[in-house]
């Protein structure tokens, strides 16, 4: 016996009420282009364009933008299936294809539907540091991020008289009985939904959320009270940094100047509280102490505030090599640390010396130091 195909008219549930699509579409539009700008702010630190500046204080500034940035997408997913839910009956209309702008309407939504998991899902397992695939996250992630951003702004410029008319008519005071969710049920059930994600996330951010998040596993956990990301074992480090033979070299016009470990701690040393802010949306303050970096410049006759290129004795990762802009070098809070919370650097934080700079992705704070450069 063949099934009857239905007809999008046969779909009377409140949660498919145009209403409650608008609302739910606004919410998302809200979350999604939160986690847009500032997955942007994020890409452009990391990989400056010159025009681009990005100050060195406040010093929390990117724990902030970065901590926004995964809160926002974890929220985008529970908007996302409701409002996937609330327009499924779409499927089913006829004729499929009614003129070219609705062939157009459609494959909009598609792309945006496609793109926008892609986003959250790849974003998720981010998160989590799990990468079950062969291309490299941030170039692939950033580019279907405008994908992504360029197709809502085509749905809703589309759907613009559409949410018009659903969110300034107003709402009956009783809505007709039907089976399942009424409206405000599911757009309740849907913010529910919304504030479970977000609390599970922001306590990698949010300290005093911490004990009832569950994605906050990597806060004050790790060596030294301070998450991990990248062990010495996993750069490969481990002799090289503990070598009696490990010189800094900081390199100038006048000519390269070298310091031993011994040397560099008889410096003037800088006590400092700044955060490790990660990528993954996590962060932590810390106690840093060591030698400011104007401090450092001036001792071999370099000027703050030129930007300093800064290598790691590990070879083989995408980081090993930063650039610290000017901003950052001028800052007295930009540190060539060699202590954490009151204790040598541990070997997997750094040892014998790394950056730590206000304001920046923890990527960037370049650990086992081997050689500055000044630009």
């Amino acid at each position: 016996m063949k099934l009857p195909i239905p007809n999008e008219e046969h779909f009377k549930a409140p949660a498919h009420d145009e209403r409650v699509t608008s609302k739910i579409g606004l919410a998302l539009a809200v979350t999604f282009t939160t986690c847009f700008v500032t997955g942007l702010i994020s890409h452009l630190i990391q990989h400056p364009p010159e025009w681009f500046f990005w100050p060195s204080r406040p010093v929390g500034l990117y724990r902030v933008t970065q901590g926004l940035h995964v809160i926002s997408g974890a929220a985008s997913i529970p908007l996302l299936l409701a409002k996937l839910w609330s327009v499924y009956p779409k499927l089913f209309g006829r004729p499929l294809v009614r003129s070219l702008p609705h062939a157009l309407e459609r494959l909009s939504i598609l792309v945006l539907s496609g793109a926008a998991f892609f986003e959250l899902t790849t974003g998720l397992l981010n998160v989590a540091q799990n990468y079950p695939w062969g291309f490299y996250f941030p170039q692939v992630h950033y580019a279907v991020a405008w994908l992504a951003i360029g197709s809502i702004l085509v749905h809703v410029a589309v759907k613009l008289p559409v949410l018009r008319r659903a969110l300034s008519r107003g709402t009956p005071e009783e809505e007709p009985p039907a089976a399942g969710l009424s409206r405000r049920g599911f757009l309740r059930t849907t913010g529910l939904a919304t504030g479970v994600a977000v609390v599970a996330t922001a306590g990698a951010t949010v300290p005093f959320l911490r004990g009832i998040s569950g994605l906050s596993w990597k806060t004050g956990k790790g060596t030294q009270d301070l998450p991990v990301n990248r062990t010495a074992v996993a750069a490969g480090v481990t002799q090289s940094a503990q070598a009696a033979a490990w010189r800094l070299s900081v390199v100038t016009p006048r000519g390269t100047t070298k310091f031993s470990l011994d040397e560099l701690r008889a410096l003037p040393q800088t006590t400092a509280e700044l955060p490790i802010a990660c990528v993954e949306g996590w962060s932590q303050s810390a106690t840093w102490r060591g030698i400011s970096l104007p401090a450092l410049l001036k001792a071999v006759g370099a000027s703050p505030g030129t930007a300093v290129r800064v290598s790691s004795l590990e070879r083989s990762g995408l980081y090993g090599v930063s650039v610290l802009p000017g901003e950052h070098t001028a800052d007295e809070l930009t540190l060539l640390a060699l202590e954490l919370n009151g204790e040598v650097l541990d070997l997997d934080h750094g040892f014998p010396c790394r950056i730590i700079a206000p304001n920046r992705p923890g990527v960037l704070q370049t650990k086992w130091v081997t050689k500055l450069e000044a630009l």
